[in-house]
């Protein structure tokens, strides 16, 4: 089952005060995240948590393979699969960008959707659209994802029987 990634937001919190203390502990991202402050926000705790979900993980972020190239190995994850935008655009609406093309990936299986922009009308639509259980959950921005996002994520993948 795939379970789409976002970076901006949920993994990087907007709200963090500082650096994670593995940083502060003398751990350093790629040099790209050197320039980058915001990166030292992502806490490498993260990237255990999320493999030990049992999901294949795919980056559903507009940072596509610099995801893998920055983010990935921070994260003590291999690679992941990129999700390849289309270039056309979105018919206006409350719809998020991101959301057809994500039912499209899912190739009619249940997936979870991490993002901190996902709406009441993206779920509505996913309902209508997807045949299979989905799971859009909305990160909040400010903290990143959290120990209760986690344990929305393990009762619904145990509520599936998929773990």
């Amino acid at each position: 089952m795939p379970l789409f990634l976002d970076v901006d937001g949920t993994l990087i919190p907007f709200g963090a005060a500082g650096p994670y203390p593995s940083y502060e502990a003398g751990r350093t991202p790629s040099a790209h995240a050197a320039g980058n402050p915001l990166l030292t926000r992502i806490d490498p705790a993260l990237g255990p948590r999320l493999a030990a979900l049992g999901c294949e993980l795919v980056w559903a972020t507009t940072w596509m393979d610099e995801a893998n190239d920055h983010i990935a190995s921070w994260l003590g994850l291999p690679p992941l699969p990129v999700v390849d935008w289309p270039d056309e655009e979105c018919p206006p609406g409350p719809l998020h960008w991101k959301t057809r093309p994500l039912v499209d990936r899912a190739g009619g299986r249940p997936f979870i959707w991490l993002d901190d922009e996902i709406t009441d009308a993206d779920r509505t639509w996913v309902t209508a659209h997807h045949p299979e259980p989905a799971l859009l959950h909305r990160v909040d921005h400010r903290y990143g994802l959290t120990e209760a996002d986690f344990a929305v994520l393990e009762r619904w993948i145990g509520e599936l029987g998929l773990k």
